[in-house]
């Protein structure tokens, strides 16, 4: 009888446990009393010329038919009540169901800068009423502005002068705009944004755009600087910005001949000199000119000057390659390549054809001892024949 006592009290003690958790949470989250009408937002920003919504939500504890009427509207302002698409003027709300309602509101035209307050009554079994607040704010007109990280950028001539831009738009509208370059002749202009070629792009509403502006010179580009101008146009709107590319002087070297003949004759066990010509095509003084050459296993080639201090541009000057085959070269044709290269700019190299002769001394010999053999044969005849 003690056990089945004990028992029932630890049920009981375990109902009253799982019971307390179900009471605590009937606390924090009471039954809907009556007739509630809210809003998640009851203060709303806007600019002006927008329009906005508030979106409503009826709750009730019985089934009952609510009667929706705006109150204190501003001058000038229209309010409309819709539910599921359609305008209403009352709606029907059922115990533990939520009945949304939208209210759009149009502000007129003439719309100062201000706060604006009015509300929403609700009538059904008991009567409520919300009130809500509209903040209106002096919109900022559509302004367009460019920067450039670095408006002036320098490099040789037939580079690409790439410049980092920033498109902002300053307004509170959107606008799409138009990318046009006027560049100095011979440059080609072309403009880049999040990876792709544009012509033109959508600016929204206080954000900018990063865009790319590259510059290509060309290749006969003179030194000096370049202004290159890039407008932005949408609508009436336009920015405009200043680059600059800055050419700078480059050398250009030219490896050839005087007579522009890039082959010659040489001789085994012979050294034999070419005059060259160096040329420096390009519009900045060539320094420290190296000359060298890759000739054929056994050759040498040696320059008359090695090395030339300072060429400046427009100008020229010869040297002597001199050229020895190797003794064991075979008669034929060979190619030596030869180079010049400046301290700094682009280097030249020229390919020579070297056509191999053998020596007029071996010809000589030959003759000499196809005379003596001659002779040798002509002796003897003339000794052993009487015989």
């Amino acid at each position: 009888m003690k056990h089945i006592f004990s028992l029932a009290l630890a049920v009981l003690g375990l109902g009253l446990l799982s019971a307390s958790p179900l009471a605590a949470q009937a606390q924090t989250t009471p039954p809907v009393q009556g007739l509630t009408l809210f809003t998640r937002y009851p203060t709303q920003e806007i600019a002006i010329g927008d329009a906005l919504a508030f979106p409503l939500v009826l709750r009730a504890d019985s089934a009952q038919t609510v009667k929706l009427n705006v109150r204190d509207l501003p001058k000038g302002w229209t309010a409309t009540l819709r539910g599921d698409g359609k305008v209403i003027q009352a709606a029907y709300v059922n115990p533990g169901e939520d009945t949304a309602v939208d209210l759009r509101l149009d502000p007129p035209k003439d719309l100062q800068a201000g706060d604006y307050h009015f509300s929403v009554a609700a009538d059904g079994a008991s009567a409520v009423n919300l009130p809500l607040e509209v903040i209106v704010q002096q919109k900022l007109p559509p302004s367009l502005e460019f920067a450039a990280d670095l408006p002036t950028i320098r490099g040789a001539p037939d580079s690409d002068f790439r410049f980092n831009t920033t498109l902002r738009n300053q307004g509170d509208s959107d606008v799409t705009v138009n990318l046009i370059a006027q560049a100095p002749d011979g440059f080609e202009v072309s403009f880049n944004s999040a990876g792709q070629d544009v012509t033109s792009l959508p600016v929204e509403a206080n954000s900018t755009k990063n865009i790319t502006v590259q510059a290509h010179a060309p290749a006969d580009a003179q030194a000096g600087s370049f202004p290159i101008y890039i407008t932005a146009e949408g609508g009436d709107l336009s920015a405009k910005i200043a680059l600059t590319a800055e050419v700078v002087g480059q050398s250009q070297i030219a490896l050839t001949t005087p007579d522009g003949r890039l082959s010659g004759d040489a001789t085994i066990g012979q050294s034999t000199a070419f005059t060259l010509v160096v040329r420096n095509t390009g519009t900045a003084p060539a320094k420290e000119i190296k000359l060298s050459a890759a000739p054929p296993t056994g050759w040498s080639v040696t320059f008359t000057p090695a090395t030339i201090a300072e060429l400046p541009a427009g100008q020229e000057l010869q040297v002597s390659a001199n050229l020895r085959p190797a003794d064991q070269a075979v008669a034929g044709d060979y190619v030596v390549s030869l180079s010049a290269k400046p301290a700094e700019g682009r280097s030249a190299t020229t390919d020579f054809r070297v056509t191999v002769l053998t020596s007029t001394l071996w010809g000589i010999a030959g003759i000499a001892l196809i005379a003596v053999a001659v002779a040798v044969v002509g002796l003897a005849v003339s000794r052993f024949g009487r015989r």
